[in-house]
């Protein structure tokens, strides 16, 4: 399928709305996952906006697609992607990790509208991704299984028994992003455990995998049209090459952006970094 410069363009404005939105309740709340939420957001806008077959209309049914955000930390990019799909109110968005919220820094299936899985345990997501696509198949349903883990949680060998388990069952419809910021909490991941190269290591564990920018809302998508034009009993790896802090300079070349705790001078540039991305996307 080839991809109009009208979607691309709306694409890329749909994961600069997702940053603004991601940037601003966190700089509300003046703490939180910054680094490893940036670096997911054109792939949540490509997911949201053009792939996956997940809505507000159709999402207490079980004949649709299914996203697992393993990678749980990541959740304020996630709820600002479904604020911005109608799933919930502004309000609501910024009640992020305040007392008595539905928007728990992790998300969490029972108080967060459009969340197919409670994740913020490293390695528990693919396991599930991999439960529900497993299931899809015994049913002989025709939908995707989405799952987005990050580079640091591939230290957890649970994840690697349910990619074996995925290949050993053709799990076909399972498509697993990496998200491959180079960094992990404790500093830069092939200083704390060396990842050698995710595609070769997929592909030997019996997956299709690929490599692609993952700042690259175009390349994203026709990498995963191409996967899933492929006639592959394989499950599918899409391995996206990013930076932490994805999209915003001050936080990209920041050492340790993993989690930040605001001090008055960062929070006064982060709040100036986010307006001139409001007046950008013109939307708050």
């Amino acid at each position: 399928m080839t991809v109009t410069a009208e979607k691309i363009k709306e694409l890329k404005d749909f994961a600069q709305d997702i940053r603004y939105h991601t940037l601003a309740t966190l700089n509300h709340l003046g703490f939180g996952h910054y680094g490893g939420s940036l670096s997911i957001v054109e792939t949540l806008a490509v997911l949201y906006g053009q792939v996956a077959k997940i809505e507000v209309d159709n999402f207490s049914s079980q004949d649709r697609d299914h996203f697992v955000l393993s990678k749980g930390h990541a959740g304020p990019a996630l709820y600002s992607t479904l604020y911005l799909k109608g799933f919930f109110d502004h309000d609501f968005l910024w009640s992020i990790n305040q007392d008595r919220t539905c928007l728990p820094s992790h998300p969490d299936r029972n108080l967060t509208p459009g969340v197919d899985m409670t994740t913020g345990s490293l390695g528990q997501g693919i396991s599930v991704a991999t439960g529900l696509a497993y299931g899809q198949k015994i049913q002989n349903q025709p939908y995707y299984t989405y799952c987005l883990v990050g580079d640091g949680e591939l230290n957890e060998g649970q994840c690697w028994e349910a990619i074996q388990f995925a290949a050993h069952q053709e799990l076909s419809h399972l498509l697993v992003f990496v998200d491959d910021n180079k960094k992990q909490l404790d500093g830069p991941t092939q200083q704390i455990c060396q990842t050698f190269d995710f595609v070769e290591k997929f592909a030997a564990f019996g997956w299709e995998a690929l490599r692609v920018d993952g700042s690259d809302v175009r390349a994203i998508v026709m990498a995963i049209e191409g996967l899933q034009a492929s006639s592959s009993p394989k499950p599918k790896c899409l391995v996206l090459d990013t930076v932490k802090g994805q999209g915003l300079p001050l936080l990209e070349q920041m050492a340790n952006n993993h989690h930040l705790r605001l001090n008055l001078d960062l929070k006064k540039e982060l709040e100036e970094a986010t307006e001139s991305l409001r007046r950008e996307v013109k939307k708050v």
